[in-house]
Protein backbone atom coordinates (compact mmCIF):
# COMPACT_ATOMS: atom_id res chain seq x y z
CA UNK A 1 0.00 0.00 0.00
CA UNK A 2 2.85 2.82 0.96
CA UNK A 3 4.71 1.64 -2.33
CA UNK A 4 1.44 2.37 -4.14
CA UNK A 5 0.82 5.44 -2.82
CA UNK A 6 4.25 6.72 -3.44
CA UNK A 7 4.45 6.19 -6.98
CA UNK A 8 1.30 7.67 -7.81
CA UNK A 9 2.31 11.12 -5.29
CA UNK A 10 1.89 14.45 -7.21
CA UNK A 11 0.34 12.58 -9.89
CA UNK A 12 -3.72 12.89 -11.71
CA UNK A 13 -4.15 9.25 -9.63
CA UNK A 14 -3.38 11.11 -5.94
CA UNK A 15 -6.72 12.17 -4.53
CA UNK A 16 -5.18 13.37 -1.74
CA UNK A 17 -1.96 15.90 -2.79
CA UNK A 18 -2.54 18.85 -5.56
CA UNK A 19 -0.16 17.46 -8.97
CA UNK A 20 -0.36 21.04 -10.26
CA UNK A 21 1.36 22.33 -6.72
CA UNK A 22 3.67 19.61 -6.68
CA UNK A 23 4.87 20.35 -10.20
CA UNK A 24 4.28 24.25 -10.80
CA UNK A 25 4.34 25.28 -7.15
CA UNK A 26 1.10 27.57 -8.02
CA UNK A 27 -2.74 25.89 -8.52
CA UNK A 28 -5.08 28.30 -9.73
CA UNK A 29 -7.63 26.81 -7.11
CA UNK A 30 -5.32 28.71 -4.35
CA UNK A 31 -6.44 27.57 -0.66
CA UNK A 32 -9.76 26.48 -2.53
CA UNK A 33 -8.08 23.50 -3.83
CA UNK A 34 -9.93 20.30 -2.89
CA UNK A 35 -6.45 18.34 -2.50
CA UNK A 36 -3.03 19.31 -0.43
CA UNK A 37 -0.92 21.69 -1.52
CA UNK A 38 2.53 20.39 0.72
CA UNK A 39 4.47 23.65 1.29
CA UNK A 40 8.16 22.37 1.90
CA UNK A 41 9.99 24.12 5.07
CA UNK A 42 12.60 23.98 3.12
CA UNK A 43 13.62 23.99 -0.64
CA UNK A 44 16.16 25.31 -3.37
CA UNK A 45 14.21 26.63 -5.08
CA UNK A 46 12.37 29.90 -4.16
CA UNK A 47 9.20 31.56 -6.31
CA UNK A 48 8.55 35.19 -5.80
CA UNK A 49 5.06 35.43 -6.92
CA UNK A 50 3.55 37.59 -9.17
CA UNK A 51 6.84 40.16 -9.53
CA UNK A 52 7.42 40.75 -12.95
CA UNK A 53 5.02 43.25 -13.66
CA UNK A 54 5.34 43.43 -17.66
CA UNK A 55 5.17 47.01 -19.69
CA UNK A 56 1.94 45.50 -21.04
CA UNK A 57 0.06 43.91 -18.47
CA UNK A 58 -3.53 45.76 -18.79
CA UNK A 59 -3.32 45.02 -23.29
CA UNK A 60 -0.92 42.90 -24.41
CA UNK A 61 1.11 44.72 -27.35
CA UNK A 62 -0.04 48.34 -25.67
CA UNK A 63 1.00 50.37 -22.97
CA UNK A 64 -0.90 51.89 -19.62
CA UNK A 65 -1.65 54.78 -22.15
CA UNK A 66 -2.78 53.16 -24.68
CA UNK A 67 0.23 53.69 -26.87
CA UNK A 68 1.81 50.48 -29.01
CA UNK A 69 5.10 48.86 -28.23
CA UNK A 70 7.83 47.85 -30.00
CA UNK A 71 8.17 43.90 -29.11
CA UNK A 72 12.21 44.69 -28.68
CA UNK A 73 11.35 46.96 -26.51
CA UNK A 74 9.02 44.86 -24.32
CA UNK A 75 12.07 42.21 -24.58
CA UNK A 76 14.84 44.73 -23.25
CA UNK A 77 12.55 45.32 -20.25
CA UNK A 78 12.66 42.35 -19.17
CA UNK A 79 15.94 41.99 -19.98
CA UNK A 80 16.95 44.55 -17.48
CA UNK A 81 14.71 42.73 -15.04
CA UNK A 82 15.96 39.73 -15.34
CA UNK A 83 19.67 40.81 -14.93
CA UNK A 84 18.45 43.39 -11.66
CA UNK A 85 16.83 40.07 -9.90
CA UNK A 86 19.58 37.76 -11.20
CA UNK A 87 22.51 40.44 -9.76
CA UNK A 88 20.46 40.89 -6.36
CA UNK A 89 20.17 37.04 -5.88
CA UNK A 90 23.29 35.91 -6.69
CA UNK A 91 24.79 37.39 -3.66
CA UNK A 92 23.40 34.62 -1.66
CA UNK A 93 24.68 31.79 -3.80
CA UNK A 94 25.20 29.91 -7.02
CA UNK A 95 22.03 30.15 -9.00
CA UNK A 96 21.55 26.79 -11.56
CA UNK A 97 18.22 28.24 -13.08
CA UNK A 98 16.07 31.77 -12.84
CA UNK A 99 12.76 31.45 -14.56
CA UNK A 100 10.37 34.25 -15.79
CA UNK A 101 6.38 32.71 -16.35
CA UNK A 102 4.83 34.13 -19.27
CA UNK A 103 1.39 32.96 -18.52
CA UNK A 104 -1.29 35.19 -18.06
CA UNK A 105 -3.42 33.66 -15.29
CA UNK A 106 -3.75 35.30 -11.86
CA UNK A 107 -1.85 32.34 -10.04
CA UNK A 108 1.08 32.24 -12.35
CA UNK A 109 1.48 35.77 -14.30
CA UNK A 110 5.05 37.00 -13.93
CA UNK A 111 6.11 34.26 -10.99
CA UNK A 112 9.83 34.36 -10.93
CA UNK A 113 11.04 30.81 -9.49
CA UNK A 114 14.86 30.89 -8.47
CA UNK A 115 17.05 27.76 -7.98
CA UNK A 116 19.89 27.60 -6.30
CA UNK A 117 22.46 24.81 -5.92
CA UNK A 118 22.04 24.74 -2.09
CA UNK A 119 19.26 24.92 0.44
CA UNK A 120 20.76 26.89 2.55
CA UNK A 121 21.38 29.77 0.01
CA UNK A 122 18.04 29.90 -0.83
CA UNK A 123 16.75 29.94 2.90
CA UNK A 124 19.57 32.57 3.15
CA UNK A 125 18.02 34.62 0.12
CA UNK A 126 14.68 34.36 1.89
CA UNK A 127 15.24 35.77 4.79
CA UNK A 128 16.81 39.02 3.08
CA UNK A 129 13.49 39.54 0.51
CA UNK A 130 11.28 39.61 3.68
CA UNK A 131 9.66 42.86 4.00
CA UNK A 132 11.64 43.95 0.62
CA UNK A 133 9.94 45.88 -2.26
CA UNK A 134 11.06 45.91 -5.72
CA UNK A 135 9.31 48.78 -8.29
CA UNK A 136 7.75 50.24 -5.05
CA UNK A 137 5.70 46.75 -4.98
CA UNK A 138 6.47 43.87 -1.95
CA UNK A 139 7.97 40.91 -3.13
CA UNK A 140 6.25 37.93 -1.71
CA UNK A 141 9.00 35.04 -1.25
CA UNK A 142 8.42 31.54 -0.46
CA UNK A 143 10.25 27.73 -0.66
CA UNK A 144 8.76 26.57 -3.61
CA UNK A 145 8.37 22.47 -4.52
CA UNK A 146 9.61 22.84 -8.15
CA UNK A 147 13.28 21.36 -8.47
CA UNK A 148 12.87 19.56 -11.94
CA UNK A 149 11.46 22.40 -14.67
CA UNK A 150 11.34 20.47 -17.31
CA UNK A 151 7.83 18.63 -15.52
CA UNK A 152 6.66 21.87 -15.14
CA UNK A 153 7.49 24.05 -18.50
CA UNK A 154 4.65 23.27 -21.21
CA UNK A 155 6.18 21.47 -24.05
CA UNK A 156 3.96 22.61 -27.10
CA UNK A 157 5.01 26.19 -25.85
CA UNK A 158 8.39 25.55 -26.02
CA UNK A 159 7.62 24.24 -29.72
CA UNK A 160 5.92 27.40 -30.18
CA UNK A 161 2.30 25.22 -30.49
CA UNK A 162 0.69 25.50 -27.43
CA UNK A 163 -3.16 25.78 -27.94
CA UNK A 164 -4.03 27.13 -24.75
CA UNK A 165 -2.15 29.87 -24.69
CA UNK A 166 -1.29 32.15 -21.84
CA UNK A 167 -4.19 30.65 -19.62
CA UNK A 168 -2.00 27.19 -19.64
CA UNK A 169 -1.88 25.58 -16.43
CA UNK A 170 2.43 24.64 -17.10
CA UNK A 171 4.48 27.21 -16.98
CA UNK A 172 5.21 29.18 -20.54
CA UNK A 173 9.36 30.09 -19.60
CA UNK A 174 9.81 33.72 -20.93
CA UNK A 175 13.47 33.76 -22.83
CA UNK A 176 16.13 35.80 -22.50
CA UNK A 177 19.11 36.49 -25.21
CA UNK A 178 21.96 34.26 -25.56
CA UNK A 179 24.86 36.96 -25.07
CA UNK A 180 22.98 37.76 -21.57
CA UNK A 181 22.57 34.28 -20.42
CA UNK A 182 26.26 33.81 -21.29
CA UNK A 183 27.03 36.85 -19.40
CA UNK A 184 25.08 35.96 -16.22
CA UNK A 185 25.56 32.04 -16.31
CA UNK A 186 29.20 31.91 -17.75
CA UNK A 187 30.80 33.33 -14.19
CA UNK A 188 30.12 29.83 -13.21
CA UNK A 189 32.06 26.30 -13.54
CA UNK A 190 30.83 23.98 -15.70
CA UNK A 191 28.14 26.90 -17.12
CA UNK A 192 25.15 24.70 -15.98
CA UNK A 193 21.87 26.19 -17.10
CA UNK A 194 19.03 23.91 -15.25
CA UNK A 195 19.16 21.35 -12.48
CA UNK A 196 18.61 17.86 -13.35
CA UNK A 197 17.73 15.02 -10.65
CA UNK A 198 16.95 12.12 -13.03
CA UNK A 199 18.41 13.02 -16.50
CA UNK A 200 21.81 15.17 -18.23
CA UNK A 201 21.61 17.11 -20.49
CA UNK A 202 25.23 18.27 -21.81
CA UNK A 203 26.00 22.08 -21.87
CA UNK A 204 26.55 22.38 -25.94
CA UNK A 205 23.03 20.34 -26.43
CA UNK A 206 21.50 22.29 -23.83
CA UNK A 207 22.98 25.69 -25.57
CA UNK A 208 21.74 24.26 -28.86
CA UNK A 209 18.21 23.45 -27.93
CA UNK A 210 18.22 27.35 -26.19
CA UNK A 211 19.09 28.39 -29.53
CA UNK A 212 16.35 26.99 -31.43
CA UNK A 213 13.79 28.14 -28.88
CA UNK A 214 15.17 32.05 -29.06
CA UNK A 215 14.82 31.72 -32.70
CA UNK A 216 11.21 30.28 -32.57
CA UNK A 217 9.93 33.11 -30.21
CA UNK A 218 12.25 35.51 -32.22
CA UNK A 219 9.94 34.58 -34.79
CA UNK A 220 6.44 34.61 -33.25
CA UNK A 221 7.33 38.05 -32.29
CA UNK A 222 7.94 39.29 -35.39
CA UNK A 223 5.10 37.80 -36.81
CA UNK A 224 3.09 39.79 -34.37
CA UNK A 225 4.84 42.94 -35.08
CA UNK A 226 4.43 42.55 -38.52
CA UNK A 227 0.00 41.94 -38.03
CA UNK A 228 -0.19 44.17 -36.19
CA UNK A 229 2.25 47.00 -36.96
CA UNK A 230 3.28 48.35 -33.52
CA UNK A 231 5.85 50.63 -32.90
CA UNK A 232 6.69 52.42 -29.53
CA UNK A 233 9.31 52.47 -26.63
CA UNK A 234 8.96 50.14 -23.49
CA UNK A 235 9.60 51.27 -20.35
CA UNK A 236 12.46 50.36 -17.49
CA UNK A 237 11.18 48.72 -14.10
CA UNK A 238 12.83 49.52 -11.07
CA UNK A 239 15.37 48.67 -8.43
CA UNK A 240 15.22 47.48 -4.70
CA UNK A 241 13.73 49.06 -2.21
CA UNK A 242 12.41 48.28 1.48
CA UNK A 243 9.73 51.43 1.33
CA UNK A 244 6.70 50.65 -0.42
CA UNK A 245 6.30 55.03 -0.54
CA UNK A 246 9.26 54.75 -2.80
CA UNK A 247 7.90 54.03 -5.77
CA UNK A 248 9.33 55.23 -8.95
CA UNK A 249 6.91 54.11 -11.82
CA UNK A 250 3.59 53.35 -11.29
CA UNK A 251 2.32 49.95 -12.16
CA UNK A 252 -1.07 49.48 -14.61
CA UNK A 253 -3.68 47.90 -12.62
CA UNK A 254 -3.88 44.84 -14.65
CA UNK A 255 -7.61 43.29 -15.70
CA UNK A 256 -8.40 40.00 -14.03
CA UNK A 257 -8.19 36.73 -15.55
CA UNK A 258 -11.44 36.65 -17.27
CA UNK A 259 -11.56 40.10 -19.03
CA UNK A 260 -8.23 38.92 -20.11
CA UNK A 261 -9.52 35.97 -21.46
CA UNK A 262 -11.99 37.85 -23.27
CA UNK A 263 -10.22 40.27 -24.95
CA UNK A 264 -7.49 37.66 -26.47
CA UNK A 265 -10.17 35.47 -27.23
CA UNK A 266 -11.79 38.93 -29.42
CA UNK A 267 -8.22 39.30 -30.68
CA UNK A 268 -8.06 35.49 -31.76
CA UNK A 269 -11.39 36.12 -33.42
CA UNK A 270 -10.59 39.43 -35.41
CA UNK A 271 -7.08 37.84 -36.41
CA UNK A 272 -9.01 35.15 -38.37
CA UNK A 273 -11.49 37.87 -39.73
CA UNK A 274 -8.52 39.55 -41.55
CA UNK A 275 -7.16 35.83 -42.69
Amino acid sequence: MAEHLASIFGTEKDRVNCPFYFKIGACRHGDRCSRLHNRPTISPTLLLSNMYQRPDMITPGVDAQGQPLDPHKIQEHFEEFYEDIFEELNKFGEIESLNVCDNLADHMIGNVYVLFKEEDQAAAALQALQGRFYSGRPIIADFSPVTDFREATCRQFEENNCNRGGYCNFMHVKLIGRDLRRKLFGRYRGYRVSRSRSRSVSPRKRERDYDRRERDYRDRDRDRDRDRDYRGNGRRNDKYDREGGRKRHGSPVREGSEERRARIEQWNREREEKQ
